[in-house]
């Protein structure tokens, strides 16, 4: 007879993804998973394994329902560098206000862990970063055809500039930087592409 789950993976696993996402893998012991979850230990062991592939469906869910998204919409989007502007405003907003301010992003939180260390976990952050640079290339490839950018700007290292500063804007408003500041620097990154983010 076929074991029957009493509880919903789905609903499970984003209660993990906000634990690891706030606490990062070192500070989250698997007591802490079963507290948050309300669930036993037998029952997270026989449904995601242990605490390291918890963590990987965990980053894997926050890539797919957080990131991913936001890159489809910017690479969609035709206003070249207004569209990255507003990418921005909304990360810093994100970051740094609502339910879910100082706690960074998942992924950059990785980048800078130990949890990094596992291959598999380091696949997941290579192919995060080809998606955000590549959003990030279809945008300024726009921009360059509406004459937005500055003579001999590279849109292909732009791309890779601005995701740079994605990843600093995480980790510094998790350590609480200032979003006035934090659009400030955003502002003087994209001016000196061409500065042109009019509609």
């Amino acid at each position: 007879m076929p074991d029957i789950k009493h509880f919903d993976p789905d609903t499970a696993l984003d209660t993990v993804v906000r634990l690891f996402w706030r606490q990062g893998v070192a500070s989250t012991g698997i007591q802490d998973v079963v507290t948050a979850t309300g669930l036993n230990r037998s029952s997270l062991y026989a449904t995601f394994g242990g605490k390291q592939e918890l963590y990987r469906a965990a980053l894997r869910r926050y890539i797919e329902r957080r990131s991913q998204p936001a890159f489809r919409r910017l690479a969609e989007d035709e206003r070249g560098l207004p569209a990255l502007a507003d990418f921005f405003a909304g990360l810093i907003e994100a970051r740094c206000s609502g339910e879910y301010a100082r706690w960074g992003c998942m992924v950059s939180n990785a980048h800078a862990g130990a949890e990094n260390g596992d291959q598999d976990v380091r696949g997941l952050l290579d192919r995060h970063h080809q998606q955000l640079r590549d959003a990030m290339h279809a945008a300024l490839v726009k921009a360059g055809a509406l004459g937005q950018l500055a003579p001999g700007t590279d849109p292909a290292a732009a791309a890779e500039l601005l995701a740079l500063l994605a990843y600093g804007v995480n980790l510094r408003s998790r350590a609480g930087a200032d979003a006035a500041a934090l659009r400030g620097t955003v502002t003087a990154a994209l001016a000196s592409l061409g500065g042109r983010t009019e509609p």
